[in-house]
């Protein structure tokens, strides 16, 4: 059995969408002192590796604890996007396999630019109509290994894809390591104050499957 971490490590100034809080850790007790070590945490509900929830761009769309928990793990479906002209995926680059339950990985290679400017402002994103093809097809949960699976100045993709109750993973790292079957699960913090729902951050893990 073989794990794949497809999580950026979350710590004291890793890189942040622009204008999200910046993420610290830092000592809150130690064992001289306090008898235990606790870390003092400060981070966005969308740091590093996680999950938007429909409530991310509509107040009245479901929040994170109303969501299914089967929408956070299920078996893989890459989409290689790796090689796509521009920035725009289109939806020819669909693989074959999309049914209701799978998680379909959308690779382009952009988790080695983590930590530039270009990561933010340049990266692939999916079509509007790529993404109305996916939740055509019955699938629920989209993750990316780019900043988000929209440019920046948009959110359509989000749109379509939380507006029908699906989940969005973005900032995965590690995709091309999932080089045959393999399951994922993508499960969030289980923040349940009202003052959040949006989403959270996930330990992204891949179990590659034996054939």
């Amino acid at each position: 059995m073989t794990f794949v971490d497809l999580t950026h490590p979350v710590e004291s100034g890793m890189p942040v969408y622009p204008g999200d809080p910046e993420v610290r850790a830092e000592t809150a007790l130690t064992v001289p002192a306090d008898g235990a070590n606790v870390a003092r945490l400060h981070l966005g509900s969308q740091s590093g590796t996680h999950v938007d929830a429909p409530f991310h761009i509509d107040d009245a769309l479901p929040r994170l604890p109303e969501l299914p928990l089967e929408r956070f793990a299920g078996p893989v479906v890459i989409m290689d996007a790796t090689g796509v002209a521009g920035r725009v995926i289109g939806p020819g680059l669909l693989p074959d396999g999309l049914r209701p339950g799978v998680v379909l990985l959308v690779r382009t290679g952009w988790s080695e630019w983590w930590g530039s400017e270009e990561y933010w402002t340049s990266h692939p994103y999916l079509a509007p109509e790529t993404a109305s093809a996916i939740i055509d097809a019955g699938v629920r949960t989209v993750g990316v290994d780019a900043a988000s699976v929209d440019p920046a100045d948009s959110l359509d993709a989000h749109r379509v894809l939380l507006g029908a109750s699906g989940v969005i993973c973005e900032n995965l790292t590690g995709l091309e390591r999932i080089t045959g079957p393999a399951e994922v699960t993508l499960f969030p913090l289980r923040l349940q104050d009202a003052a959040t729902g949006d989403g959270a951050p996930v330990r992204a893990v891949a179990r590659l499957v034996s054939p």
